[in-house]
């Protein structure tokens, strides 16, 4: 198979992979609180088919079979657009509000695959041709993939590898004939429970000296020793239209333990190799992996603007002028981000010297901007509809002929709409920015890509290091403020 459905994706959960759920150990599939999320990513797996002429291709080693679009390796404009158009559709399954589906790790992996020519700084071809058999090993079982990149850095007042964080990160410690044996902690495991693989790749540089934390690989999420820790669930057995994002879009969170794992050498893609280690997040990210993000981004944006619409117009407030403020605020962000991503994909070039061909990198600016234009998006849902998200009654109750009459005759919306139609749109509202999830949603938004500090951070750095700037001295001497040869 190339593409499953999402029968097949739930039968591949079927293993012997250690979960805690509280404090005790689940079955994946049999735990009541993950039934609603398994639906959820069941569908997902269905959506691609639904729409196949959008999200898959054909496998170019297999003719008659096909493959999910995030698995192409971009080595040109029309790869790009090919897989902007899956990951369009496929960010509108959950109107963005999924934020670790499949397709995420699927352009990271491509990506990486993309720029042979970072793996080529290393010592031995061995292990980006490991990475590459690894790449056709998804295509051809249409794995889902979580990662976790994240150092277990407990003590903020150390480095990163620092004090005790050393020994509470993951590292090597031991190697024996088959493999490497790690152990440590890593975050954040997001769809970790309902994934089939763990892909563990560099997010930052390390420092010289740290070699034994330069890892990337990929296991099965149910290998020995691998443990998954989920923080609570937040999703529900509600009905959809009472928890229309509660009740399927709870993709989970975890810390996740090496517990003294065996990582066999063929899943091997980094070991110790800070020549290639160092190099890989910032030649991929940053053009690559950011299309996947913002289109996501650009979609969900997309939804808050039309559903902030309609709470307005719940309480015909919609033509005021400070809540149009703020509708066209979210307007205003959605037409940025989908202008970056546009502006970005036609000036995307070749990256290195391997074929790997990413939209312009100037396109992860958008990670230091979103955690903020999120966070205001739920603070205008909540200013718009107000105590009106706090008073909704469940839509099981319009249907009781005891209270159903007389919830139709006190809670209906302006203009004529019907109560139950009110209902909708404002338990919409809760569960999108209110509710546990909304609560976790909101939270996952503002570290999606690390902080946004880091990211401003960054870019300054980057920038300077490019040779960014002059301007200033340029005027001056024009001026003649300081002497031309100045």
């Amino acid at each position: 198979m190339t593409a499953r459905t999402g029968k097949e994706y739930l039968a591949g959960l079927r293993d012997d992979r250690q979960i805690w759920l509280g404090d005790r150990t689940v079955s994946v599939l049999d735990e009541p609180c993950f039934q609603g999320s398994l639906r959820g990513m069941a569908d997902y797996f269905d959506w691609q088919h639904q729409f196949a002429d959008e999200c898959l291709v054909d496998d170019p080693e297999k003719p008659g079979e096909k493959m999910n679009a995030s698995l192409i390796v971009p080595r040109c404009a029309d790869d790009l657009a090919r897989r902007h158009v899956a990951l369009e559709r496929l960010s509108r399954y959950s109107n963005g509000l999924l934020g670790r589906t499949p397709d995420y790790v699927n352009v990271v992996l491509s990506g990486h695959v993309a720029r042979k020519d970072i793996w080529d700084r290393g010592t031995d071809p061995v292990f980006h041709e490991r990475l590459t058999r690894f790449h056709r090993e998804v295509i051809e079982g249409d794995l889902s993939m979580t990662h976790t990149i994240i150092h277990a850095n407990i003590d903020k007042g150390a480095g990163d590898l620092a004090g005790m964080n050393a020994d509470l990160t993951l590292h090597v410690v031991k190697r024996t004939e088959t493999g490497v044996v790690v152990r440590g902690g890593k975050v954040l495991g997001t769809l970790a429970p309902f994934a089939d693989e763990l892909y563990v790749y560099p997010s930052a540089p390390i420092p010289s000296g740290a070699e034994q934390y330069a890892l990337c690989f990929s296991i099965p999420m149910n290998t020995k020793g691998l443990i998954t820790v989920c923080r609570d669930h937040y999703g529900n057995n509600a009905d959809v239209a009472d928890s229309p994002f509660s009740s399927r879009f709870d993709e989970q969170d975890a810390f996740i333990i090496f517990d003294d794992v065996e990582v066999p050498y063929e899943r091997l893609f980094v070991d110790g190799d800070l020549n290639v280690y160092n190099n890989i997040s910032a030649g991929v990210s940053p053009g690559n992996t950011i299309q996947q993000t913002a289109i996501r981004a650009m979609v969900k944006l997309e939804f808050a603007y039309d559903l902030c619409t309609q709470i307005a117009k719940v309480s015909n407030s919609d033509s005021r002028p400070d809540v149009a403020a703020m509708l066209g605020e979210i307007h205003t962000y959605m037409s940025l981000t989908r202008s970056a991503i546009i502006a970005a994909e036609a000036r995307a070039h070749e990256w290195g010297t391997s074929g790997a061909f990413f939209p312009h990198g100037d396109i992860a600016a958008l990670r230091c901007v979103m955690p903020g234009w999120m966070t205001r998006v739920n603070q205008i849902i909540k200013a718009l509809g107000s105590h009106n998200l706090l008073a909704t009654p469940s839509l099981k109750a319009f249907d009781n002929p005891a209270i159903g009459p007389l919830l139709e005759k006190y809670l209906p919306g302006a203009n004529g709409m019907e109560a139950r139609e009110r209902a909708r749109i404002m338990r919409m509202g809760w569960d999108f920015a209110g509710s546990a999830l909304g609560s976790r949603l909101e939270l996952y938004e503002m570290f999606y890509l690390g902080s946004a500090a880091r990211g401003l951070q960054t870019d300054h750095m980057v920038a300077q290091k490019n040779g960014e700037g002059g301007q200033v001295k340029d005027f001056m001497k024009e001026s003649g403020i300081i002497p031309g040869d100045a």
